[in-house]
């Protein structure tokens, strides 16, 4: 789980967040593509997709809605249906 400090209130990691990730564990994180079919988009809505719990609590969205929205998708449900139209067999 990230820091509060490296994560974008509207989801996701924000570009401290990426770069701390980057130096801790060598990774390339790039920012959420919010439109297209782009491969990372597809593999995003395909493994959101099967996350378990909710969307929102007490009437607020979770960091799971948060990101889902932050990557351009209004559900799981949704992120599902793109990801099932747009994976490669």
């Amino acid at each position: 789980m990230a820091k509060k400090a490296h994560q974008n209130p509207k989801g996701g990691l924000n570009e401290a967040g990426r770069r701390h990730f980057e130096k801790k564990d060598g990774g390339n994180l790039k920012r959420p593509v919010n439109s297209g079919t782009n491969p990372r988009r597809v593999s995003f809505a395909a493994r959101f997709a099967g996350m378990a719990g909710p969307e929102k609590k007490d009437g607020k969205p979770t960091r799971l809605g948060l990101a889902l929205r932050a990557w351009g998708f209004g559900s799981k449900d949704a992120a599902r249906n793109f990801a099932q139209r747009n994976k490669k067999a």
